[in-house]
């Protein structure tokens, strides 16, 4: 069982001891604690409500519900929805906060609350810890009997969505529709299912093939839309009948795209591609990814004049980065796309527009389109340490050694080489640390990882 709170919300597995997992204990506790910060922070007695189709998710709604209403807070659930819906209706109902029921890409028994503010974006770090603070203390204060909080739904906002999706200056309806495309689209049995057909089809897309579209939440595969999960999709792309597949993970932030053979586009492309598309019908302008993305964002934006920034990982950092740059498009190299011209939260619905807008445009294949950029490759690898071993101290020690490289530490230590670049991260949670390395070849980046390896393990010994 795992119980992990942090500053953007509280996940964990279902099931167990209170404190060990996400129980309805630790459930009612925390949406307590939000829902008291909420009425201290903004005196707006409304949040608004919504959850992926994962398969504890009535559950968890009906705890987090009751629970505000028992504050005196008027709770508005959109029901089953995607995490980009409820960022958008947050500020649209102007509620005082949002709460999404999900685990975003972690496996069925997981579920979370992850928090939003006034504005339908990620709590910050200050205001995230505030909200831990109340819930270790348990300190709130429920209404009376005659102040109870309403409880109303509304299932209408998924459709608000896509309207202001399709009024977007760069989504091209008709140049989408007169390509006749042919898509796949694998939603994992969650809420993608009925989210995105809903968008292709008034998009004008001519064949939707729908695969694992069923919001039971019984993942028919690992939901983290990464190539060993996404064999079903890739066999029927393989046959040739197809000119894309659509990949979402069950909240519908992260958007993965596989080729036409049923070869991978890349998670890390999508955001080159639809960055690459936006800043051509701009003229220019500054992008933002984390530190553990890949270069090739920076390489498309400096191609159309524009400035690249990497921030910190983590989506209300990115969110940060992008506001501090004025960024017209920034993201992750999970396949999270944040437009700001929309909103400021990852958001699968747009991206998916705009790309299709982009791929129209060019009249390329997908595998011509990929092959148009950039290629790196990143090779994602992790140290385990004793716990009695200081990684903050290991971290110190690497940013020495490289000094005469460039080198930022806002998050962890990050070393760039020119055209190659590692990133070195300690886990909040378990005493390993992260070390991702991007080269122009596997064998490149696993070698620079290894090297980094090594440099880490003398460090320990000496």
């Amino acid at each position: 069982m795992a119980l992990i709170k942090s500053i953007s919300g509280i996940r964990g597995t279902i099931g167990g001891a209170a404190g060990d997992g996400l129980t309805p204990i630790d459930i009612v506790k925390y949406a307590a604690a939000f829902g008291t910060w909420v009425l201290e922070k903004t005196q707006n007695k409304t949040i608004i409500i919504g959850r992926d189709a994962r398969l504890s998710g009535d559950m968890v709604n009906r705890l987090v519900t009751a629970t505000l209403q028992g504050l005196g807070i008027d709770v508005i659930d959109l029901g089953l929805s995607t995490t980009p819906t409820v960022e958008m209706a947050v500020p649209a109902k102007k509620a005082g906060g949002g709460i999404i029921l999900t685990a975003s890409h972690n496996p069925k028994q997981w579920n979370a609350l992850k928090l939003l503010n006034h504005q339908g974006e990620f709590i910050s770090d200050e205001d995230g810890k505030q909200v831990l603070a109340l819930g270790d203390s348990e300190s709130f204060d429920f209404a009376p009997v005659t102040k109870l909080g309403s409880y109303t739904t509304d299932d209408t906002f998924l459709q608000e969505h896509i309207d202001a999706i399709l009024a977007l200056p760069l989504v091209d309806k008709a140049a989408i529709q007169a390509k006749n495309f042919r898509v796949v689209v694998d939603a994992v049995n969650s809420c993608g299912g009925f989210a995105v057909p809903m968008l292709l089809e008034q998009l004008g897309v001519e064949v939707i093939e729908k695969l694992f579209c069923d919001p039971t939440g019984d993942f028919a595969h690992n939901p983290e839309p990464l190539p060993e999960n996404l064999r079903e999709i890739a066999r029927v792309l393989e046959k040739g009948s197809f000119d894309l597949g659509i990949v979402v993970d069950p909240d519908v932030d992260r958007l993965a795209l596989v080729n036409e053979d049923g070869s991978m586009f890349g998670e890390e492309y999508t955001l080159v591609a639809v960055a690459d598309y936006v800043l051509q019908q701009l003229g220019g302008g500054n992008t933002v990814s984390n530190l553990s993305s890949t270069r090739a964002l920076r390489d498309v934006t400096e191609k159309h004049g524009g400035q690249y920034a990497a921030s910190a990982v983590g989506e209300v950092n990115v969110v940060n980065k992008m506001k501090e740059t004025n960024a017209v498009i920034g993201g992750e190299g999970n396949g999270g796309i944040i437009y700001p011209e929309l909103h400021y939260g990852r958001d699968s619905l747009v991206g998916i527009a705009l790309f299709l807008s982009h791929l129209a445009k060019t009249g390329l294949t997908m595998t011509r389109l990929r092959a148009s950029y950039p290629s790196y490759f990143i090779s994602k690898n992790k140290i385990e340490l004793t716990p009695e071993i200081d990684t903050d101290l290991v971290l110190v020690e690497m940013e020495k050694r490289y000094a005469k490289q460039q080198v930022n530490t806002i998050d962890g230590v990050k070393i760039d080489f020119d055209k190659e670049w590692v990133h070195l991260r300690k886990s909040n949670t378990e005493p390993i640390i992260r070390i991702y390395a991007e080269s122009d070849s596997n064998a490149t980046a696993d070698h620079l990882a290894n090297k980094i390896i090594g440099d880490i393990k003398e460090i320990i010994s000496q």
